[in-house]
Formats: C-alpha cells, sequence, structure tokens
C-alpha cells in the first residue's frame, strides 16, 4: 500500500484530514511561477492552507503534525484549465448547432444527462490533478454550477460566465435558457450586462463571429459597450476570436482575456505589443481545433489519459459509425467520405496557431493552459493533458507549459480565489498534485498522478473516480 493511501485509511478517508495539520515530507516541491525547486521538501499544510515549505535540512518536521511520506514524488500547484464549458459534455450530440442529431438524441436529453452528470464531471477533473476550471460561457444555469461546485468537496473550484455576447445566435442551443445571446446595440450590452452583474459572474464572455455577414467592424460598437459596462461592474472581459484582426479590435476595445489563438495568419509585431502593453492574457485552447474535424472524420486521437479518465458513455458516443448513415448530418457524411481533407484543414491551423503560441511565449505574453473542454470530442478533465502535448510541439518547455497551467492560469481565474491558487506558497490554497515521475524532465509526466489534495484533503488518485457514473 502506498504511503498516501495509508495515511488516508488511519485518518478515516480523509474525513478527519481537513482538521489537523499534515506534513508532505521528502518529496520535490515544484512552484513553476519561479521555477523554484525544493527537494528534499517539507511542506506544512494546516486546514485548508499552505502554512510552510523548506527543505528538511532547514525546517525538520513539525511536531504535532500529521506525516506524509513523499520520497520520490514531485509536488506541483493543481493544475488549471482555463476553458471548459460544462453545459456541454464532449459527446457527438452536445452542439446540435455544428451537428444535428436531434432525431437520435434530442438536446434536451443531452442537457439533462449534463446535468445529473455534474459530479461525475467534478470528480474527473480532480482525477487529472486539476483543481480549478474556469467555465467561459454557457446558461444561466452556469452560476448554479459554481454554486454546487462549492458545495462539493470532489469537485475543482470554479469560475463561471454566463451566456456569451455574440452577434449571432444558436437557436438550436436555446430551451429557454439560451448559451448564447444574440446582441444587436450597444444599449442591448450595456443592458445584458446589467443582467448578468446581478449575478455575480467571474468573467463577461463575447462570442466575436465574423463572416460575410458579420465583419469585424459591425460588431465592434458592441465589444465596446460590452467591455466599458463590465469594467464599470469591475467585471473582466473574455473574448472567443480567432482571426487576427478579430482578436485585434477585442484587446483594442479593452478585452482582458483571449480564450483562442489567432488561427488565420501569424501574428505580427504590433500585436504582439497590444498584447503586452495591455497585459492581456492569452488561452491558446489547441485540442478543440483538432477534435470536431478529427470525430467527424472517424480519426478521433483520444489519449490513454482520455481513454482511462474520460467519461465511458461520452467516449462511446463519439464514433460516428455507429450512427444510421440516413441520420448523419452532411457535415459528418462529407468528413466521412473524405478523411484527408479535414485532417488537412486541421495541419493547417496547427501550421499557424501552434507558431502564433511560440511568438507570445517568447515575447512574454501571459499564455494561460485550457482545453474548451464539453465541445464535440473534447474530453472534461484529461482533454489537458492532449493539450500539454500541442503546447509542447508549439515548442514551449516542461516548465512553461506547467507555468501555463499554474501560475498563469491562476490569473485569468482571478479575483481572491485565483489570488491564493497556482502557486505553493504560504497562505495560498493547498490545492496539490503529487506525482509519481518528474514533468519539468518530461511534459507527459505531469499525468503520472498518484495522488491530488483540494482544499487540504488528500485523495489517492485512484479512489476519484471508484463510484459509478449517476
Amino acid at each position: 500500500m502506498n504511503p498516501i493511501a495509508a495515511f488516508l485509511i488511519g485518518s478515516a478517508l480523509a474525513t478527519s484530514a481537513l482538521a489537523q495539520k499534515i506534513s508532505l515530507v521528502g518529496g520535490t516541491v515544484i512552484n513553476p511561477a519561479d521555477g523554484k525547486i525544493v527537494q528534499n521538501a517539507v511542506l506544512v499544510i494546516n486546514g485548508d492552507k499552505i502554512e510552510s515549505i523548506a527543505s528538511r535540512k532547514q525546517s525538520g518536521v513539525p511536531v504535532g503534525s500529521r506525516w506524509v511520506e513523499c520520497d520520490g514524488k514531485f509536488i506541483l500547484p493543481g493544475y488549471i484549465d482555463t476553458h471548459v464549458h460544462f453545459f456541454q459534455s464532449g459527446d457527438l450530440f452536445t452542439r446540435p448547432d455544428g451537428a444535428d442529431l436531434n432525431s437520435v438524441r434530442p438536446y434536451k436529453d443531452e442537457v439533462g444527462w449534463i446535468k445529473s452528470h455534474l459530479a461525475d464531471t467534478f470528480a474527473r477533473y480532480l482525477r487529472c490533478g486539476i483543481t480549478s476550471v474556469v467555465d467561459v460561457g454557457g446558461p444561466m444555469w452556469n452560476f448554479e454550477v459554481r454554486k454546487t461546485a462549492d458545495s462539493t468537496a470532489k469537485a475543482p473550484r470554479v469560475a463561471v460566465a454566463g451566456p456569451l455576447i455574440s452577434s449571432v445566435s444558436r437557436e438550436k442551443l436555446d430551451l429557454g435558457d439560451p448559451p448564447i445571446v444574440k446582441i444587436d446595440t450597444p444599449d442591448q450590452a450595456r443592458e445584458f450586462v446589467r443582467k448578468l452583474a446581478a449575478q455575480n459572474p467571474d468573467l463577461v464572455k463575447i462570442w466575436y463571429i465574423v463572416d460575410q455577414n458579420h465583419p469585424v467592424d459591425s460588431f465592434r460598437p458592441i465589444v465596446r459597450a460590452t467591455v466599458e459596462e463590465s469594467h464599470a461592474h469591475k467585471i473582466r472581459v473574455a473574448v472567443h476570436a480567432t482571426e487576427l484582426e478579430t482578436a485585434r479590435a477585442a484587446v483594442e476595445e479593452g478585452a482582458d482575456v483571449l480564450v483562442h489563438s489567432v488561427i488565420d495568419k501569424p501574428v505580427d509585431d504590433a500585436f504582439v505589443k497590444l498584447l503586452k502593453d495591455r497585459h492581456t492574457i492569452l488561452c491558446p485552447t489547441l485540442v478543440v481545433f483538432e477534435r470536431y474535424g478529427r470525430t467527424f472524420a472517424n480519426k478521433l486521437n483520444l489519449t490513454p489519459e482520455e481513454r482511462a479518465w474520460g467519461n465511458p458513455e461520452v467516449i462511446a458516443s463519439l464514433d460516428v459509425t455507429k450512427i444510421p448513415s440516413d441520420k448523419l448530418p452532411e457535415r459528418i457524411k462529407t468528413a466521412l467520405a473524405k478523411p484527408d481533407e479535414a485532417l488537412g484543414r486541421i495541419k493547417k491551423t496547427y501550421d499557424v496557431a501552434l507558431k502564433n503560441l511560440k511568438t507570445l511565449e517568447d515575447a512574454g505574453v501571459p499564455i494561460a493552459a485550457g482545453t474548451d473542454a464539453g465541445n464535440i470530442g473534447t474530453i472534461h478533465g484529461p482533454a489537458l493533458f492532449r493539450e500539454f502535448q500541442l503546447m509542447k510541439e508549439a515548442g514551449l518547455t516542461p516548465m512553461q507549459i506547467l507555468q501555463c497551467a499554474t501560475a498563469n492560469a491562476a490569473q485569468l481565474f482571478g479575483a481572491e480565489t485565483g489570488a491564493h491558487i497556482g502557486k505553493i506558497e504560504k497562505g495560498y490554497f493547498a490545492d496539490l498534485v503529487v506525482l509519481n515521475s518528474n514533468p519539468a524532465d518530461d511534459i507527459a509526466h505531469a499525468s503520472d498522478i498518484e495522488s491530488v489534495m483540494k482544499n487540504g484533503v488528500l485523495y489517492p488518485a485512484y479512489t476519484l473516480l471508484t463510484a459509478p457514473a449517476p
């Protein structure tokens, strides 16, 4: 039996751990915020907070604390996924506006399933060492998700935005509480932000969609009004903008966060300087760009972590060959008939997006890791490890990737909670991940998880998904 499991059994499986001091002894503590590494460390947890961190030679083991042996282990701040959507499951039926399969599974049944499986989804995040997430847009019931997470032990900390403000509507997602709201005038934008402000959102989200019917400048006054009204209520604004000129316009109008990479062309020096001058945070969300196309073309490349820790019902649904051909939308039929074209589009996207990420990282723009989990094929929880792989392909070092998933991500989470997560420092929340191998040597080791601590309670990783899904 491993030392952490023995500790928890001796402590009535973590029920008494919250009330007592715990000393994690002998492990290597990695603080990606500054790259500091403490070997043979003593990390003291008092309740839900970190009390101290020092080498064993400096501190010894505090009297009165429970001692958990961590020799050979690596301890990091809990990971943070800064781009998820709880109103989406990740399964094949979750975005009927993109692939309408209502004839196979009515969307109202899909939403009912999502709501009934929230506890399972929360636990899957913890299993992956993800102790905080940011939901950047969904129906008004998103605020209930945050409330539920706050009262659930085996759940990440959750920051939320409400419905997305957009130039387009998505009627197929509207069951009376739409996740996307079409706004036509600046006055409507201000009124809607005031409605959101009553729910105390962590962010306001703009879905800045550009096409031949919606050029960049036509929606810009609404972006400006949304930002001004949000900032007047001391709420930050996140923007979905995947084109360079759209992203530039959003930041010029005061956006605090960009939640996607620019994928249409290389970023230029003026754009890089703009992000740096405005202290804009960028969340690249690389993994989502491949998952729709790969799913529809029956070329899905789920990682071992996703297959092990993703919801099995969600994963089973992603085999499009199980859907009767007469019920398949044309988009999926086309992808199945021409899979090489789908894969070619993905490669073209990554040829731009990965280079842009490296350019922005090298320039010192704060990058926060996120996945867009919940979209078709992007699995809640373990999708973060595929995101790490893609960030590595972009040329980021393991420590840079870890920084993106901890200290930088905490900045995007924001507010008082964001100021106390993402680092291993005195007074910070005791949200930790304990690994069997060193992720600073190889980012693939970031998923080699022995245990997870959330709010000062330590869970052996294997215990987090033992209960069957509701």
